[in-house]
């Protein structure tokens, strides 16, 4: 195969010529509509869940600094993807950005990348999802059984994928003992993703209407956390803001900067999710308008919210409190006030099915986009002759997020997620500088600011974020890209819709 394939690239008149002549979607999507569903995919696990357990394992107080450090980060990707949302406004996001720019085999890799990333952001939502479902139970009375509470522990999954890797041929450096616990699966986990899957297969615009509506219930949920919150908040819990750095018996060390930095890490995950409302333009109705402001928005929102939930968590309680899987709930029990966290249980469960929609709808465009630009079979891209959706990528997403959020542990999850993500944005941010220096001229609708500082500022900080990821993930990232390669050039580089005819 030539070079010149896998730098073949569709040009960006020929894509903005394209976007008044496709039909396979119906524009349904207004301003705010868009901006829930960024919202929607922002807020969610990340300050029900991860804020609380990053303070406890990895930041203490300083989780508030991890979010910003992250949301710089995210806020300068944002910027890049709102130029491009306003340039381009066709499904497929960050995919459909990088055919554009850096060519065709680059575009897979983005693609390929993001499918995985966000099937893998539903699996992590879901597992958070069903700790407060079960929150809920357990102040009904109900109990599910042990075996169904749970996905597995971290160590059993370590060591079923040390198993694996031995069938290939390479041995751990560390291997971990055989696990003593029974099987488990994330019952609930699992079938929130099947739920989900089935309402993104009927209308577009009846599951905005909904994810608009449980958007509106998430994000009082989450005032009220702050505004009650706010009145038991003891400055004492905050000192030391930044705690001293430890190691455990292992020599893994927890706290310092070093914890602020890999708390950023982990975090980061909850300060993107704008990116999924890109995946939706040829369903908006004023896409060059109204994708860069849905993108800045729901960015700007959910940032303020995040840092505001962070202190007033670790103001009201120790921050070594908060590492359960419903820390938010768990810590306005132990201030005596259980109807509050209650309350926040019943929103969380309710607001973080719209973080489901959003990375679902996401995956399934992408994958819809791969399909229709011929590398994927053609199969996935023909959407449902009544509901006008992609319905066949959204139900295969169902049940593989539905396996994955059943099986696995969040923590291992989440580090696999921000991975692909950051490497997204790094192309993004990269892609948004060749695109200005090859076509000044091409008319924008949304320009990046100072886009010679933020596009390399925001390349930078992925790249530290990266960095404060463990060595597995990156084992696990590169086993993924490689099936990848294999699949685009046995497969994609053949069928590509840009093949001369009757090649």
């Amino acid at each position: 195969m030539s070079l010149a394939r896998f730098l073949r690239h569709k040009s960006v008149e020929q894509l903005q010529a394209e976007v008044g002549q496709r039909r396979d979607f119906r524009r349904v999507l207004g301003l705010w509509q868009l901006t829930a569903i960024g919202i929607g995919g922002i807020i969610g696990v990340g300050i029900f869940v991860l804020a609380g357990q990053q303070a406890a394992m990895n930041a203490g107080p300083a989780v508030a600094l991890s979010f910003i450090i992250a949301g710089l980060g995210s806020a300068c990707a944002a910027l890049c993807y709102a130029e491009f949302a306003g340039l381009i406004p066709v499904t497929g996001s960050a995919y459909t950005y990088g055919y554009a720019v850096l060519g065709e085999g680059t575009a897979w890799i983005i693609g390929w990348d993001l499918l995985l990333e966000y099937a893998l952001v539903v699996a992590v939502v879901a597992i958070g999802w069903s700790g407060y479902v079960q929150v809920l139970l357990a102040s009904a009375g109900v109990h599910l059984p042990e075996w169904a509470q749970k996905s597995m522990s971290a160590d059993t999954m370590t060591w079923y994928w040390q198993q694996f890797l031995g069938t290939v041929g390479i041995q751990p450096a560390h291997p971990v003992a055989a696990p003593t616990e029974h099987h488990r699966f994330n019952v609930i986990a699992a079938a929130i993703c099947l739920l989900v899957a089935v309402m993104l297969s009927v209308r577009t615009e009846w599951g905005a209407r909904l994810n608009t509506f449980i958007v509106a219930i998430k994000v009082i949920g989450v005032a009220l956390v702050i505004g009650v919150g706010a009145f038991y908040i003891d400055v004492s819990n905050w000192h030391p803001f930044i705690p001293e750095r430890v190691f455990d018996d292992k020599g893994v060390g927890r706290f310092g900067w070093q914890g602020v930095l890999t708390g950023a890490s982990v975090v980061f995950f909850a300060v993107f999710g704008y990116d999924t409302l890109t995946t939706a333009a040829e369903e908006a109705k004023n896409p060059q308008r109204d994708l860069p402001r849905a993108v800045m928005l729901s960015l700007l929102v959910a940032m303020v919210l995040y840092i505001a939930v962070s202190l007033v968590l670790t103001g009201i309680v120790p921050y070594s409190h908060l590492s359960g899987d419903a820390s938010v709930s768990d810590a306005f029990n132990a201030i005596g006030l259980p109807w509050i966290g209650n309350v926040i249980a019943a929103a969380a469960v309710i607001g973080v099915i719209s973080v489901l929609f959003a990375f679902m709808l996401g995956a399934a465009r992408i994958w819809f986009a791969l399909s229709r630009d011929g590398l994927l079979p053609a199969w996935f891209s023909r959407v449902h002759p009544r509901f006008g959706t992609p319905a066949r990528p959204t139900m295969i997403l169902g049940v593989f997020t539905a396996l994955v959020a059943g099986l696995l542990p969040i923590g291992e999850v989440a580090e696999l997620v921000n991975i692909g993500t950051l490497s997204a944005f790094i192309l993004i941010c990269a892609s948004v500088l060749v695109l200005r220096k090859r076509k000044p001229d091409l008319e924008r609708k949304f320009r990046t600011p100072f886009v010679w500082f933020t596009a390399p500022l925001g390349i930078l900080f992925s790249l530290a974020l990266i960095a404060g990821l463990p060595w597995i993930t990156f084992e696990r990232f590169a086993i993924w890209m490689v099936i990848g390669l294999v699949v685009y050039f046995a497969y994609g580089a053949r069928h590509s819709k840009l093949n001369p005819p009757g090649e």
